[in-house]
């Protein structure tokens, strides 16, 4: 059966955005799941990653725009990983709306294009997306709700990957609802990042019968988003990250999780720590040190496929508000928490179509 494509707005042309557009050339010939290495799924819902087109981008940065797609993801300051050469895309970036899109920790990093800002809601209807994918910065708080209401008034769906509230607002669900659109979110989780390893290894733990009494993740990272993190949005994102974590255990526990620190030569890695402490046979106490090495942007791709496929699904089918399962799969704080194995359960239902959202 052919399938339609899916036609996505990129919200914010950073690192993020530079792995997803690559990713979608890199993975664009390859035919078996064996051979997609780094995918969790090749096929989904009969979507495959080529199926994935970027139809219009929104900006503030100088340097990115104006250019085509193609170009501005490769433009400083972004720094992450170059793994696939792209063709000329034809997607212009356009000017987004600044509102509180660059903190003050960024000012001397990011250069604000003086080029006038344009109706977003109109870009969106000309470029006929599909949805919207948000991927602006830790603390961008206005800039996301706005993008969410241009979203509205394009009739498209809404994907939120930053940690700000939208999907797991009840009020921004309903609003979705009441338009027959699906919204995800909120704060995507990574491939294998810090709050995915911290919570498996703590339910492994806990299924092995210990005892976790306390355990903390902290990060250290470079690149914009980090600092951007250390400036405006620690606070949220240890929130979100604490309960996600939490969340793991089936009692309670003195949990810590989120970021710490920006190290400007790390550029696009992070390191992550992991310290667990707990009791296991006879009250014997057991400590855990854990350092976790990776790339920042990629860790977003292999997810980003599975939950744009799956909007895309939903779209399909006509489901509208806030998608339960997709979310809590994908995202550090859904809706509505479900421990892991139930979380990625209820995704797979919904893709065959036996759960509804």
């Amino acid at each position: 059966m052919w399938m339609s494509r899916i036609k996505v707005a990129l919200i914010g042309v950073g690192n993020c955005a530079s792995a997803l557009v690559q990713g979608v050339y890199h993975y664009g010939d390859v035919e078996k799941e064996e051979e997609a290495i780094g995918l969790r799924h090749l096929y989904l819902g009969g979507y495959h990653p080529r199926d994935i087109e970027f139809v219009s981008a929104f900006d503030i940065e100088a340097r990115k725009v104006g250019k085509d797609l193609s170009e501005a993801i490769f433009s400083s300051p972004n720094n992450t990983l170059k793994f696939a050469d792209l063709p000329k895309m034809n997607v212009p970036v356009w000017k987004g709306p600044v509102l509180d899109g660059v903190g003050e920790y960024l000012r001397n990093v990011i250069k604000i294009s003086e080029s006038p800002e344009v109706d977003v809601a109109q870009k969106l209807e000309e470029s006929d997306a599909d949805l919207v994918l948000n991927l602006l910065p830790s603390g961008a708080v206005k800039a996301s709700r706005q993008y969410a209401e241009e979203a509205l008034k394009a009739g498209c769906a809404f994907v939120n990957a930053a940690p700000t509230f939208v999907a797991s607002d009840a009020a921004w669900g309903k609003r979705f609802k009441e338009a027959g659109l699906p919204v995800v979110g909120d704060d995507l989780v990574d491939q294998v990042g810090a709050t995915i390893l911290h919570k498996t290894l703590l339910k492994m733990l806990a299924d092995r019968g210990v005892r976790v009494s306390e355990t903390y993740q902290l990060d250290v990272g470079g690149g914009t988003e980090s600092l951007n993190t250390l400036e405006r949005a620690r606070d949220v994102k240890r929130v979100m990250k604490t309960k996600s974590v939490e969340f793991a255990l089936p009692y309670k526990a003195l949990v810590v999780a989120g970021s710490t620190d920006y190290v400007d030569f790390l550029e696009n890695r992070r390191d992550s720590y992991f310290w667990v402490k707990g009791f296991y046979f006879g009250g014997t106490p057991l400590h855990l040190d854990i350092r976790l090495n990776t790339v920042d942007a990629p860790n977003a791709g292999s997810v980003l496929f599975d939950v744009l496929r799956g909007v895309k699904i939903a779209l399909d089918r006509g489901i509208a508000g806030p998608l339960l399962s997709l979310s809590a799969y994908a995202f550090k704080h859904p809706p509505q928490m479900f421990q892991l194995e139930m979380a990625e359960h209820w995704f797979e239902e919904f893709i065959h179509g036996e759960r509804e959202r």
